[in-house]
């Protein structure tokens, strides 16, 4: 369901790889306000990120006002708090709840729970970390309608416990597995109405900022003449977070 596995490696990252990485990557490009450092992973995973590496990163990205990783919710602890005393500006750690739908998630294999998330949340909250939060739309096992309503409601849960982003995320096959399961009858891609549904929704809330993820948007259009605009209008949406008339 994302592209963590087409990068993810099988042995432990070696000190001083991915300072060397990040240095190499910000000489390349343009000058910015907030950074992601995107591993493949979970940031605060020492298999992943060593420890050691904390200084020289935080050192690197001295410029930034914001600083924003991946994290898996269950390696939330006091890595989270060293690793934001180290920075110059503010740290926001992204979190993948995918669904608020306990039986979904429990066959997702995210090996966390409703629990695990919201323990989270609240710590990093307690300790002045920000967090925004990654929601499936139409995960599997879900039918359209179904989709809709368990983002909207993986949208409170989000923000009940003290998200303070919500990134909804359509579901999107690629790397066999969901291949397998349409096959069964278990998975179908939701629609661009979907995503307009939810990120309305959202936006409605005005509990936080919502974000719909518009990568590879064309292979939800149902219409080659109307999925551009509205594509165009998530897009506006996404930047202005205001509700926009309809194509």
């Amino acid at each position: 369901m994302c592209d963590l596995w087409k990068n993810t490696t099988d042995a432990r990252v070696a000190v001083g790889a991915i300072p060397g990485q990040i240095a190499y990557a910000l000489e390349r490009l343009p000058p910015a306000r907030h950074i992601k450092l995107y591993n493949s992973g979970s940031f605060f995973d020492h298999q992943a990120v060593p420890p050691e590496d904390y200084e020289p990163i935080a050192r690197i990205v001295a410029g930034f006002e914001t600083v924003i990783v991946e994290n898996h919710p269950r390696l939330c602890g006091d890595d989270c708090r060293r690793f934001r005393d180290l920075l110059a500006g503010d740290l926001e750690v992204a979190l993948g709840l995918e669904t608020a739908h306990e039986d979904v998630l429990k066959r997702l294999n995210k090996q966390m729970t409703l629990s695990d998330f919201e323990r989270a949340v609240r710590f990093l909250v307690a300790h002045r970390v920000r967090v925004r939060a990654f929601i499936l739309l139409r995960p599997p096992f879900l039918d359209e309608q179904e989709g809709v309503e368990w983002a909207i409601r993986s949208m409170r849960f989000a923000f009940d416990v003290g998200v303070a982003c919500c990134v909804v995320i359509p579901t999107r096959a690629g790397n066999g597995m969901l291949e397998l399961l349409a096959a069964r009858g278990w998975f179908a891609p939701p629609t661009i109405d979907s995503m307009e549904r939810v990120l309305e929704a959202g936006l409605r809330m005005q509990r936080g900022r919502v974000f719909v993820d518009l990568w590879d948007c064309e292979r939800f259009y149902d219409s080659a003449a109307c999925g551009p605009p509205r594509r165009d209008r998530l897009h506006q949406m996404n930047l202005t977070q205001k509700l926009l008339p309809p194509v």
